[in-house]
């Protein structure tokens, strides 16, 4: 299966939710680094690890596909 082909198959509903928290701490972490004032080297640092934390999260989750034809809805 290629990658496209994954990326356009259905979610399962806990990575989509992990995608969601992924979304956050990067945006969380973008929000802090382009912050226009002086920070802390420790909150930069902080930062940094949440925005390739989230990323990473958000690409994984993304890319895994539901083996069920219909997934049961909670």
């Amino acid at each position: 299966m290629k990658i496209i082909d994954r990326l356009k198959q259905p979610t399962p509903t806990f990575f989509r939710k992990l995608r969601n928290i992924g979304i956050a701490l990067a945006a969380t972490g973008g929000a802090i680094l382009a912050a226009p004032i002086s920070l802390p080297a420790l909150l930069v640092t902080v930062a940094t690890y949440l925005t390739v934390a989230g990323t990473v999260a958000t690409a994984v989750s993304q890319a895994v596909v539901s083996d069920n034809e219909k997934e049961p809805e909670k």
